[in-house]
């Protein structure tokens, strides 16, 4: 596969990639972390949108959090921000993201991609760091709104396959969550979810207790 970058853009068989990140949310969260700091050996969890609307904190009192999730982040915002985050040398890193890479219709090559390169930072910049990738989420698409995620199944599994085969391969643990989150295969459960893709708060008690299960936390 021919993938080249030029003026920071990715082009892929001579067709642009929309690798834009750097919005006026994004550096909104950015200059918080910024003022926030961070805290050595802190648990972080790592992603979009699904992982800022979680309060950790409160989900695991007593542990030290970093909630470093941004809506509307992909898995090249992730990349230029992760040396902010694995600066602090993170005792473990949750990561979930690429499904807004998939509702711009990224090629899954181009997301895996980058989750190789992410991988390889927090080895390298973080070598005691335990990642933890996790499953991108089943939407459901009977009460979806976001017309942009709609016909998404295919790539989200994709994905996944892939993901799950690069974790194999870096000897990390990938977490599949769907086992906990779908109602039918590939479908989110309509009573976690608030629009086919977000959470209701009541979901990160769910989702918290199967890492605890797993033992992941």
């Amino acid at each position: 596969m021919l993938l080249l970058i030029t003026n920071g853009n990715f082009l892929l068989a001579q067709k642009k990639i929309d690798s834009s990140y750097n919005n006026t949310y994004y550096q909104g969260r950015m200059d918080l972390f910024a003022s926030l700091g961070g805290q050595k050996k802190a648990i972080v969890f790592l992603g979009n949108s699904i992982t800022e609307r979680g309060v950790w904190s409160e989900l695991l009192p007593g542990e030290i959090i970093m909630n470093r999730g941004i809506g509307g982040d992909n898995t090249f915002g992730v990349l230029a921000r992760l040396n902010d985050v694995i600066q602090y040398k993170p005792k473990k890193i949750f990561l979930l993201i690429g499904i807004n890479d998939i509702g711009r219709g990224l090629p899954v090559d181009v997301i895996s991609n980058n989750y190789r390169r992410i991988i390889e930072q927090v080895r390298t910049g973080s070598p005691k760091t335990k990642l933890f990738v996790q499953s991108v989420l089943p939407l459901n698409e009977k009460i979806l709104k976001a017309e942009y995620l709609k016909g998404k199944r295919d790539s989200i599994i994709k994905l996944n396959t892939a993901i799950q085969a690069m974790a194999k391969e870096a000897k990390i643990t990938y977490i599949d969550l769907h086992p906990v989150f779908e109602d039918a295969p590939e479908i989110l459960k309509e009573n976690l979810t608030i629009d086919g893709i977000h959470l209701k708060p009541s979901a990160y008690v769910v989702w918290v207790n199967y890492l605890k299960k797993k033992n992941f936390l």
